[in-house]
């Protein structure tokens, strides 16, 4: 028994083994510890989470090279077995080298950063950690009308994106346009309702257009993309029941919701203050006259 235990004691590979795991022991306590220190330093949590993701990375970069490091002397022998799994094992682990040919992808191509808004594999929702393996999303919708967070909190294989659309609600255009209808009764004064509709857009999502206009032309600089109106707009088009004003304009991705309500409580208190110049309509139905009724009683 002691011979034995003596023999694995003094054996080299049972050496390196143990050199190897107090080396990983050693160096995640220091990433921890750098993470921690420098974490209650630094005050915004963008900065915050790109440090501690950077520090987690070098760790695991130093882990390999220190397994390189210690083993060698061993590796050459280990070739030939390695090339004839490595098929079988490829196979087996298809979807985790596709996550992480993701998570190459999206360090280097800017598919998305940490804070965008995406739709991606059917999720949509804010982007709040992105791993080598999967990225992880505060979902919007569903249930939940509008761009509201519903609470559910997603994890999305990176793989996705080699497989389906990745839609950017956030990336180089921080906006999104938006569009609101409004049903105006006929006879109202149409050139009142289109000033009404107007002048509480200016008030409402005016603050965006300089900014807007400002990131639209870094667009077109990086991308073949048309100029595009950045201003509120309205349009007008007649239906059979009411004539029907748009009302176009930019808006912050996060703030749609928020922004419709107040455009639609600034417009209806606007509309209140016209004395019946302008009203809103509604569907209504109209008896244009009655089919004649003939009731003739008969004596059995």
């Amino acid at each position: 028994m002691d011979t034995f235990i003596k023999t694995i004691l003094y054996d080299p590979i049972i050496g390196k083994i143990i050199a190897t795991l107090v080396g990983i022991i050693i160096i995640n306590l220091l990433v921890r510890f750098l993470q921690r220190m420098l974490s209650s330093r630094l005050e915004t949590k963008e900065i915050r989470y790109k440090v501690r993701r950077g520090l987690s990375f070098f760790g695991y970069l130093a882990i390999v090279l220190l397994i390189i490091g210690v083993f060698s002397n061993q590796l050459s022998s280990f070739t030939v077995a390695l090339g004839v799994a490595g098929a079988g094992i490829a196979f087996a682990l298809q979807e985790i080298i596709a996550s992480v040919a993701g998570w190459i992808a999206l360090s280097f191509a800017q598919f998305y950063t940490i804070g965008d808004r995406v739709q991606l594999g059917g999720i949509k929702g804010d982007v709040i950690d992105i791993g080598v393996l999967r990225t992880t999303v505060m979902e919007i919708g569903e249930w939940v009308k509008a761009d509201q967070y519903n609470g559910r909190i997603v994890r999305i294989a990176n793989s996705f994106v080699f497989k389906e659309p990745v839609y950017n609600y956030s990336a180089d255009f921080p906006f999104v346009w938006d569009e609101i209808s409004l049903p105006i009764k006929y006879g109202s004064d149409h050139n009142l309702a289109r000033k009404l509709i107007l002048s509480a857009a200016d008030n409402t999502v005016g603050e965006y257009v300089a900014t807007a206009q400002k990131h639209w032309k870094e667009m077109r600089l990086k991308y073949s993309v048309e100029n595009a109106i950045v201003e509120p707009t309205v349009f007008l088009i007649a239906t059979d029941n009411w004539m029907e004003f748009t009302l176009r304009y930019v808006v912050e991705f996060s703030k749609r919701r928020g922004t419709k309500d107040l455009l639609y409580t600034r417009i209806l208190d606007d509309i209140n203050q016209t004395d019946g110049k302008v009203s809103m309509a509604s569907a209504t139905f109209q008896l244009v006259q009655a089919p004649p009724l003939d009731v003739r009683l008969r004596n059995e």
